[in-house]
């Protein structure tokens, strides 16, 4: 990435700040936008893509999305966010999510085996006599022992559902027993379109259409790409022989619930905004078309996948990734604690990626119309430069009351102690896990160091009931650490005290 991050530490001094209020945040964030241009169109260019269009959400809005390039060379028309790419494998995480509206309404569970709403499933022959049935959650994980298919299931897009039963009736190779392993494969989400169908009784994109991009807004959102207006249908080609080489563009079938969608950034960046909804966690009303808590745990590493031990950030710095799958979705964390969760998508003639930092509550999403263009590189590069330039922390978590409250106990009992034991803020195990005198006895060694208490500041919430907060002293601020019990309210059950750097 050495050919674009030279332009961006270029321009690193320019654009420093510190973590501050929502609006601030986004001032600071739309600071980065001119190297965030420069740095897709660098891109776009080195890797010959005839047109490229991306999108920044943050907090819920697509705060800013631009584009670049042609969505179709023959007429010179120019893409734009509003232009209609096939996103590929970025169809996954909403097929999956079509299955979590069909539990929600109590008509299947995940753990269910396939077979109970594809029967001729029941008699294919597995790999081994012990191997288990299939279950929707296999396949929805990559689970279900099917090898990986992507050369192969690219080119099955327009299958009609006939040939899908008669692939399964004549039996299917598997590479793997069912549970054991991740491999990735496009029929399994194939056959996740075919229960959508079953099931709901009617096909698959007409159940998404009405219980998801409906609900969301997604008015532009479709699955054949016939029935795009020409000037905003994104074209796809191959660059082969030093040339653009349009790729067909095949209709839609059974396998478009592998990966079908035909979307524009403006429209995608709402389901995009969905999924950053889910986080915190909130007891505020539902909006969506499944609950958050199923958005939440469609991002959960159901799935390993693989631990990359030397990858290395734009910057150059190396940074281990450990990566997962969920329901349709690719998990990532790296040894900085920062989460991503997406998708990429792969096509003849189009390649994509979105991708969210739930903790930072920002996402991008960037499509490009050529064959396998390789976004996530690209993604991941963005992000994390804008959190470098924006000076971006993770969203800080509220504090709960009775964190706050157990805080403002401990802080009265400082640093004498007296009648801790009979406050009635601390645990049963706090006092037999080290006594009064030797708990005192390690404060006053670092007050020693530090000086006399002269406050304290606020309370930095690691979850509901754990955190952290320093006592202001006169020479070396001291880190109180705290962690509440399980019970109804919470005690204090742990303890701990250090100097700060």
């Amino acid at each position: 990435m050495k050919y674009f991050f030279t332009s961006i530490l270029g321009l690193f001094a320019l654009i420093s700040f510190g973590q501050g209020p929502q609006s601030e945040r986004i001032s600071r964030i739309k600071a980065t936008l001119p190297v965030v241009e420069k740095v897709y169109q660098e891109y776009a260019e080195k890797n010959h893509f005839p047109g490229l269009a991306f999108g920044l959400v943050v907090d819920g809005q697509l705060v800013y999305s631009g584009a670049n390039g042609f969505s179709e060379i023959a007429t010179s028309t120019k893409a734009s966010p509003k232009s209609l790419f096939r996103i590929a494998s970025m169809s996954k995480s909403v097929t999956a999510m079509a299955i979590l509206a069909l539990r929600k309404e109590g008509k299947l569970k995940l753990d269910d085996p396939a077979y109970m709403y594809i029967p001729e499933l029941k008699s294919m022959p597995s790999l081994t006599k012990d191997a288990p049935p299939i279950t929707i959650r296999h396949l929805m994980t990559h689970a279900a022992g099917f090898p990986e298919d992507n050369p192969w299931g690219d080119r099955q897009l327009d299958s009609r559902d006939e040939e899908l039963i008669a692939l399964i009736k004549k039996g299917i190779s598997f590479s793997n027993v069912p549970g054991i392993t991740y491999e990735y494969s496009n029929l399994g989400f194939a056959i996740l379109g075919k229960i959508i169908g079953n099931v709901s009784g009617k096909p698959y994109q007409q159940y998404i259409d009405e219980v998801i991009f409906k609900p969301l807004g997604m008015s532009s959102t479709i699955w054949e790409y016939t029935k795009a207006p020409k000037m905003l249908l994104a074209h796809g080609y191959r660059f082969e022989d030093e040339k653009w080489k349009e790729e067909e563009l095949l209709h839609d079938g059974t396998y478009g619930a592998m990966g079908g969608l035909i979307t524009s950034i403006e429209d995608f960046s709402k389901y995009v905004s969905f999924h950053l909804s889910a986080w915190p966690a909130s007891s505020g009303e539902e909006k969506g078309p499944v609950s958050r808590s199923d958005v939440r745990e469609m991002q959960m590493p159901w799935n390993f996948n693989s631990l990359n031990a030397k990858f290395k950030y734009p910057s150059g710095r190396e940074c281990a990734v450990t990566s997962a799958y969920g329901y349709g979705l690719r998990w990532s964390k790296d040894c900085e604690g920062r989460t991503g969760i997406g998708h990429t998508g792969g096509l003849p003639g189009f390649g994509s990626q979105w991708q969210i930092l739930p903790e930072y509550g920002i996402g991008i999403i960037a499509h490009a119309n050529r064959t396998y263009a390789g976004m996530a590189t690209i993604n991941t590069a963005v992000l994390d430069t804008i959190i470098a330039l924006a000076g971006l922390k993770p969203l800080p978590i509220a504090v709960s009351p009775v964190l706050a409250k157990r805080k403002e106990e401990l802080i009265k009992l400082l640093p004498t102690w007296n009648n801790a034991e009979q406050s009635g803020i601390f645990a049963e195990n706090f006092f037999p896990d080290k006594s009064v005198s030797h708990r005192k006895k390690e404060l006053d060694i670092l007050l020693e160091r530090a000086g006399e208490i002269r406050g304290s500041t606020d309370m930095i919430a690691e979850n509901q009931l754990r955190g952290t907060f320093s006592l202001k002293t006169t020479k070396q601020d001291i880190k109180v650490y705290f962690t509440l019990s399980p019970e109804n309210p919470g005690l204090i059950q742990q303890l701990d005290f250090s100097l700060t750097d």
